[in-house]
């Protein structure tokens, strides 16, 4: 992994590079994409339906689109007690946590009459999409729908590609279950995505999309914001540790790699002001990358977009933290509670070297659904916000608003709009 001085040309390059990750930097699969939209559009399961059979090789129809009772309660048959035992322990963490961010709402009086207030609304269908392909993530179905569980959303579907022979892997269908999915679909890819946009004869239109995907995925939730809500267009994963002299440089090497055996463009750096540390961290990440099992991706993933890079100080440090505003930032100093203060961009911030990054993947409670590609400057994590609407209240009385009609009046001509002027005075005009 290769080392370099911290300056403002190498964080230059490095933002650089994260950009060329972005999902807006593909416009062939994005063409694709387009094109399997309009088509699920027009021709509805029909389309849905012969895409799954080209890409997942199943015959899915529908009469067995959708997971029956049966193939769940055979999938319980098949899961590991001890695993499932895990899941519920990580729900739990994950519940509670989500629980804290519930927002109530409000009113507030005023004596003159003037009433304003805001009203919080669960969204009524929730799709959430969680990939199939050559593993299965329990912990992406965790993390997408307990958060709108805990909202209160009416009604959650999922949609998940079949294997061959158009089953659902087990692991997925118990933990749906365990966490409250109302109906799973058997359908992946760009194909799913527009299917919960735009409706068909089977799969329902839903009033948002959330789960994490592939390029395709992630094209098809850009290609249909507006026509439903999503949670965010994701890239590939990355973490960020930001470490000084005190800092184990066996456990930031894990740590990196940790996010680096996700894909070919998953991203690992670590900022450091101990060039010791970072000499010693390289050596560790050598020795890691011979016995890891996915070693050639670690290291693809470590050639295209991994780095070392050695600050002068702790300001400068930080200063190319907020800079990257990385999906994951590991704070391993000797306070790292102080530095975090002076942090702006993150989607995830673990302290200390007991915090490892997987807890947030896994276990803690807070969500893994994070902002990439430096979009932490602006986005927040999944959360219960996610899942629910905020509307405005305003009611005036008479008295109230003979207080302030003549304002509006003012206001409104200023803009040149004479309707709404006279639509507060018509109430005034006898008067």
């Amino acid at each position: 992994m290769k080392i370099v001085k911290l300056n403002e040309d190498s964080i230059k390059d490095i933002l650089n590079n994260l950009l060329k990750r972005s999902p807006n930097n593909y416009k062939e699969q994005e063409k694709i994409v387009n094109d399997i939209l309009c088509d699920i559009r027009e021709n509805g399961d029909t389309a849905l339906f012969e895409y799954t059979k080209n890409f997942d090789k199943a015959d899915i129809n529908a009469q067995n689109i959708k997971v029956t009772p049966e193939e769940i309660e055979e999938a319980y048959s098949q899961l590991d007690e001890e695993l499932l035992r895990v899941i519920r322990r990580a729900m739990k963490n994950i519940e509670e946590y989500h629980e804290l961010q519930k927002q109530n709402s409000w009113i507030e009086t005023k004596p003159d009459g003037t009433i304003l207030g805001q009203k919080i609304t669960p969204l009524q269908r929730v799709g959430v999409y969680v990939p199939g392909g050559k593993a299965a993530y329990p912990s992406s179905v965790l993390m997408n729908v307990v958060p709108a569980k805990v909202a209160g959303v009416d009604e959650i579907i999922m949609c998940t590609p079949p294997g061959k022979d158009g089953k659902v892997y087990p692991t997925t269908l118990v933990t749906a279950n365990e966490a409250g999915v109302h109906t799973i679909y058997k359908a992946g890819g760009a194909q799913a995505i527009g299917a919960m946009a735009y409706g068909t004869e089977s799969v329902p239109v839903v009033d948002k999309i959330v789960g994490p995907g592939n390029i395709f995925v992630a094209l098809a939730k850009k290609a249909v914001f507006g026509y439903t809500g999503i949670d965010s267009v994701a890239g590939p994963s990355e973490v960020l540790v930001l470490a000084d002299e005190t800092a184990n440089p066996r456990y930031v090497a894990a740590d990196l790699l940790s996010q680096a055996e996700h894909d070919q463009m998953a991203c690992a750096i670590l900022i450091t002001t101990s060039s010791d540390l970072a000499a010693h961290v390289a050596k560790e990440i050598e020795g890691f990358v011979k016995v890891l099992e996915r070693r050639d991706i670690i290291q693809a993933s470590l050639d295209n977009y991994g780095a070392i890079l050695v600050a002068d100080n702790m300001e400068e440090a930080i200063e190319a933290v907020n800079a990257v505003a990385s999906e994951h930032l590991e704070i391993v100093t000797k306070d790292p509670f102080e530095v975090m203060t002076k942090v702006r961009n993150a989607g995830a911030i673990f302290l200390g070297e007991s915090s490892s990054e997987p807890l947030g993947d896994y276990f803690a409670g807070p969500n893994h659904v994070l902002p990439t590609n430096g979009t932490a400057r602006f986005f927040s994590p999944l959360g219960v916000d996610t899942f629910i609407k905020r509307s405005s209240i305003i009611s005036y009385s008479r008295d109230a608003l003979n207080e302030v009609h003549e304002d509006v009046e003012t206001f409104a001509k200023a803009e040149g709009l004479t309707a709404h002027a006279n639509s507060i005075h018509v109430r005034f005009e006898d008067e």
